[in-house]
Parts: C-alpha cells; sequence; structure tokens
C-alpha cells in the first residue's frame, strides 16, 4: 500500500480546508516545494498535490509551485484540481507530473475522458468525491444523481485503472474513513483504489491495508501530527 502525503494548494501556499469549505482553511506553509522536499526526505514514494484554486475556477494560479515540485524532487506526483480539458492534462504532463487526476470531467465530458485514457493510459486518474453515495463535481459544489458505485464500474470499462475515492463527509474531520465503501469497490471492482479522507489512526491504515486497498492519501492528520509518517511506513512494512 502505498501512502501519498498530500499538500493542498491555494495562492501557491499549503493548506488544508475542512469538507472542502474554503472558509474553513488553515495555512500551513508558504513554501509548498520546501514541504515536498520534506516529505521525499522523510521516504515517501509518491506524492499528490491538490490545486485548490484550480478546483474553485479552473485557473492555475498554482502552476509555478507546480513546476518547482516536479523541478526539485525525484519522487513522482500526481496532480488534481479543476482538469477539465486536454490542454490542462498536456500541459501538467509536459511539466513532468507523473500522473493527472480528473473529476469533473468524469460526469460531465465523457466522450473525452475515454480519449485522454486511450491515450495516456496509466496517467489519468479518476478521482471520485462522494456524498451520502452520489457523485459531486465542481470543486464539491455541485451534487449530481450519480451513484459512485455504478461509476466506478462505468470507469473500469472504459480502460481507467486507478481511482481516487473521496468521502466528502470524512474529509479533514479527523475521524476516520469509509471503511465500508472502501471494502465494497475492493470487492466489486478491480480498480487501483486510492483512499482519501479521514484517515487519521493507525487502524486506519492497518485496516485498508487488509483490504489490499492500493494506496492511501493523508494530509491533515500528518500536518496536525495525529499519525507520524515514518511509523506509518513501518506498519505498512510489517507482515
Amino acid at each position: 500500500m502505498i501512502i501519498f502525503p498530500a499538500i493542498d494548494m491555494k495562492d501557491n501556499k499549503c493548506v488544508r480546508l475542512s469538507q472542502g469549505d474554503f472558509d474553513k482553511i488553515k495555512v500551513y506553509s508558504d513554501k509548498p516545494v520546501e514541504m515536498a522536499l520534506e516529505w521525499e526526505r522523510k521516504g515517501a514514494e509518491f506524492l499528490h498535490l491538490v490545486d485548490l484554486d484550480g478546483a474553485k475556477s479552473e485557473g492555475f494560479v498554482n502552476k509555478e509551485s507546480i513546476e518547482d515540485i516536479v523541478k526539485n524532487l525525484s519522487i513522482p506526483v500526481q496532480v488534481g484540481g479543476g482538469i477539465r480539458s486536454e490542454a490542462k492534462v498536456e500541459e501538467l504532463l509536459n511539466l513532468g507530473v507523473n500522473r493527472v487526476i480528473v473529476g469533473t470531467m468524469a460526469i460531465e465530458n465523457r466522450e473525452l475522458l475515454e480519449k485522454l485514457v486511450s491515450k495516456y493510459k496509466e496517467k489519468i486518474v479518476v478521482s471520485i468525491d462522494a456524498k451520502d453515495g452520489k457523485v459531486a463535481t465542481r470543486g464539491w459544489k455541485v451534487v449530481s444523481s450519480v451513484d459512485s458505485l455504478d461509476l466506478c464500474k462505468e470507469l473500469e470499462e472504459i480502460g481507467v485503472e486507478t481511482i481516487v475515492y473521496t468521502d466528502i463527509s470524512k474529509d479533514g474531520m479527523l475521524k476516520g474513513p469509509n471503511l465500508d465503501i472502501y471494502e465494497t469497490l475492493s470487492k466489486k471492482t478491480s480498480l487501483n483504489i486510492i483512499a482519501s479522507g479521514g484517515i487519521s489512526f493507525m487502524g486506519d491504515i492497518k485496516k485498508l491495508k487488509s483490504m489490499n486497498i492500493y494506496g492511501g492519501i493523508i494530509g491533515k492528520a500528518f500536518y496536525d501530527n495525529l499519525l507520524d509518517f515514518e511509523e506509518v511506513i513501518k506498519c505498512l512494512q510489517k507482515k
């Protein structure tokens, strides 16, 4: 199981939101590249970046920070947030980003998603953000009528290999992830599942590992010192 330390960026600063609420924001650092280098020094094998400005407005405010991180790190980086066009996907891949995460596109422009998956293969990851089992889009502002499990099965059919699944009610709340949905996804699909939202305790890590979940994104629990990165890695290395 891969642990993806998360760096959420707004205005080129490292921040965290609670349940995606821009009114509930906490700034951890004004130098995301230094934060990224620190995760690499600690032994991270993959980094998860979120462009919060992009998710909200589709601009590219944090391009400089993303570029700095990619240039200065030797580990791969995946980026999500407001990526709704082929041009944006290409721009990020050209910067050296290893995987690009799209979300809204899966609901609003399936034809483009299929084209990108065909063209870029495993470099396209789909983020599924769910509220009460229904898929939310546009930075979590719009909740659709699409069932999240049904969407996962459809994505598998078009060749998507990896998804990031977030239960919005759990994100940033430090109360544990929605383990039931991850167990269901693990049993009913062959997707690489990256769990996101609420991973806060060592018990969460052990349970996800036991379900053969591919990866887990951890942000606030690391920044608020509820979890220690090195201890998490040691835990995962035990059989």
